[in-house]
């Protein structure tokens, strides 16, 4: 699994008939520092993200697991919503530190 940011979403509107009804999301990868990585990826959203909200993606058969995932051409999906990152007694992320940190049209606080 990956740790990635939703930075924007990917619109379809001819697809293979089972994917009719999924949402697609454009993420950027974080490392292991917590810090963006140049890499991109497409992925279904099995979670109901939203811009800047850190996710954790699935490839592969994982990605298919879900419910209604079976028989679907999905090789990476959104999994799940991240609160909270921490690495060697540091938090290198936190949801609730990004949402009061968000201001009108998605300026950020400097750091």
């Amino acid at each position: 699994m990956q740790i990635a940011r939703v930075c924007g979403t990917v619109v379809s509107t001819q697809k293979e008939p089972s994917l009719r009804g999924v949402k697609f999301l454009l993420v950027q990868l974080v490392d292991a520092a917590g810090q963006l990585t140049p890499k991109y990826e497409v992925v279904a959203d099995g979670v109901g993200a939203g811009m800047d909200e850190w996710v954790l993606v699935a490839r592969g058969s994982a990605a298919r697991q879900v419910d209604g995932g079976e028989g679907r051409p999905i090789d990476a999906a959104a999994i799940a919503i991240i609160d909270t990152v921490s690495a060697e007694n540091m938090r290198l992320y936190s949801k609730s530190d990004e949402d009061r940190l968000l201001l009108p049209n998605n300026a950020r606080l400097p750091n």
